[in-house]
Order: structure tokens, then C-alpha cells, then sequence
């Protein structure tokens, strides 16, 4: 299999110091195992993604002096197959429809008897009010179209036997640990629960786009930041109950500010395009986030 990364930014602002640290270092590692590194437009949120805001990554990457094979891949060109992932989960009786708002899951999550609420890698952990029992079957009818649907994790980890989640992490990851990297379930129930899989206004989920996104273009190594490790987690169980493969992964560190907090995309004056109208060259920006 030939050694391939991928970037995978949304246009929905300006790439800043903390992208091109990320596209860069993809870039050199699949340069440095003879590989491919593509780029993936994630734009499953129409709401916020802009044409203008597309344009601008490539002119900016290409001016980091990053390459990729065309055409690139659009999530919102694949809402077919993340609609059938979801038809084939429901049909296992994985998935249940939520009708609980923002509101009611904070309040439940609050309540004197739960404790302080938990945030996990996908917000408040859900507390289950709209889980189903065991009894529960779904029926025969495609799942609803316009609720939100929950993967529910007790039955994710009978389908998956109890075993063990594995995966193999070439970073610094959160906590220094690197190699084969082991999480038990009692992690998953307890500091994830049952993330949401379909969102009415996007028909899928960051989750189940990119695991079913890095199989399709043959992703064997995911550089990105250390921000999104607890989340791997999600990535293997949706991998495992889809049959896909689980790539390697890289945490990498992430890229400041002056007083500590991670780069966003509103902070306009680390901005790519802001670097470049100031007279800097793509060596200077490799020097700014300690690259050589």
C-alpha cells in the first residue's frame, strides 16, 4: 500500500499558522516515505463553508509550496455514502433518534444527582435520557430523516465483542505515550457516551465523514493535532463497525499565540493571507512554526 497523508481543512475561514504546521507536516512525511499526500475539502456544514474561503486554501497551500493530485476530494459530493453508513448502523439497531435540544441535555447532564457535568471529545457527554432499553428494535422504515441520530455505545461494544480499542500513535499524543496505544470501554462509556452520527442539517457528522473519507482515499498515516486525540477513539469504534481500516496516527503539537491559547480561524493576524500581504515567504512561515 502506498504510504499516504491527507489535509483536510474547512472552508469556513482563513488558514492560519496552526494549518500549515499540520499540511506541512503531512506534506514532508508522505514526501519522506516516497508516498501521496492529498487534500480533502471538508464541507459537510454548507451554512458556514464559502467558495472564496475554497479558493483561498489552495492559492495558500500552493504557495507553502505544497502539492496534491487532482481532482480533491468534497465531502459535500458524498452525502450519498455517509446516508448509507448511517442506513447500515440503523439497520443493526446502533443508532437511535434523539429529540432532546442542547438545553435539555445540559440540564440533564447538571442534574444534583449527576455532578458536574462531563465534556468529552464531542461536547457534554449525553446522559441517555432517549436511549432505548434493551428490548428495543428498530424498525424496518429508514431511519427518520430531520432527527438527530446517536450511536448508542453499550450496544457499539457488544457488537464489538468488549475487546480492547488499538491503535498505533507516532506522535506525542496527549500524555507523552506513543506506539500501540490500548483504550478500555470503560473510558468510552464514561467520558464519551453517545455522540450524535446524523445532524438534520448535514446528514452525517464530523466523525463518521472522516473515518469513512480517510478509507475511501487510502489514508494510511492521519498527522493532526493533539486537540483531536481523545476523539481517535470515536474514529476506531465507527472503523471497526464499518469494516474499515484503522490508519496510524499522528498527534502533533499545536501552534500558540503569545499568551498560550490554540489559533482559530477568527484570529485574522496569524492568518496565511495576513503573513503573505506583509512581505513573508513560505521559508519564513516554515521557520514560525519550527519546521526547516
Amino acid at each position: 500500500m502506498i504510504p499516504t497523508t491527507r489535509f483536510a481543512p474547512s472552508p469556513t475561514g482563513p488558514l492560519h499558522l496552526g494549518h500549515a504546521y499540520s499540511a506541512i507536516l503531512a506534506h514532508d512525511m508522505a514526501a519522506a516515505q516516497k508516498g501521496r499526500f492529498l487534500l480533502r475539502i471538508e464541507d459537510i456544514d454548507q451554512s458556514r463553508s464559502r467558495p472564496a474561503w475554497e479558493a483561498q486554501i489552495f492559492d495558500d497551500l500552493a504557495w507553502l509550496g505544497l502539492s496534491w493530485p487532482q481532482p480533491v476530494m468534497r465531502q459535500s459530493a458524498r452525502i450519498n455514502i455517509y446516508q448509507a453508513a448511517i442506513t447500515r448502523l440503523w439497520r443493526r439497531g446502533l443508532l437511535y433518534p434523539c429529540t432532546c435540544t442542547r438545553r435539555d441535555i445540559a440540564a440533564a447532564a447538571a442534574a444534583p444527582q449527576e455532578g458536574a457535568p462531563l465534556v468529552g471529545p464531542d461536547g457534554t457527554v449525553y446522559p441517555g435520557t432517549c436511549r432505548p432499553g434493551p428490548a428495543w428494535c428498530p424498525p424496518i422504515s429508514p431511519p427518520p430523516a430531520g432527527t438527530p441520530l446517536r450511536l448508542d455505545m453499550r450496544r457499539a461494544e457488544a457488537a464489538l465483542g468488549h475487546r480492547n480499542l488499538t491503535f498505533n500513535e507516532t506522535g506525542a499524543a496527549l500524555d507523552g505515550r506513543s506506539g500501540a496505544i490500548s483504550i478500555a470501554w470503560d473510558e468510552v462509556q464514561g467520558a464519551i457516551g453517545d455522540i450524535v452520527l446524523a445532524r438534520p442539517a448535514m446528514a452525517t457528522s464530523y466523525h463518521l465523514s472522516v473515518v469513512l473519507d480517510d478509507a475511501a482515499q487510502g489514508i494510511t498515516l492521519v498527522p493532526r493535532g493533539t486537540d483531536l486525540f481523545d476523539a481517535t477513539v470515536i474514529h476506531l469504534i465507527l472503523q471497526h463497525l464499518l469494516e474499515l481500516p484503522t490508519p496510524v496516527y499522528h498527534h502533533h503539537r499545536l501552534i500558540r499565540d503569545d499568551t498560550g491559547k490554540r489559533l482559530a480561524k477568527r484570529d485574522d493576524a496569524r492568518s496565511i493571507r495576513t503573513y503573505r500581504h506583509d512581505g513573508a515567504t513560505a521559508q519564513d512561515i516554515r521557520r514560525l512554526i519550527g519546521l526547516p
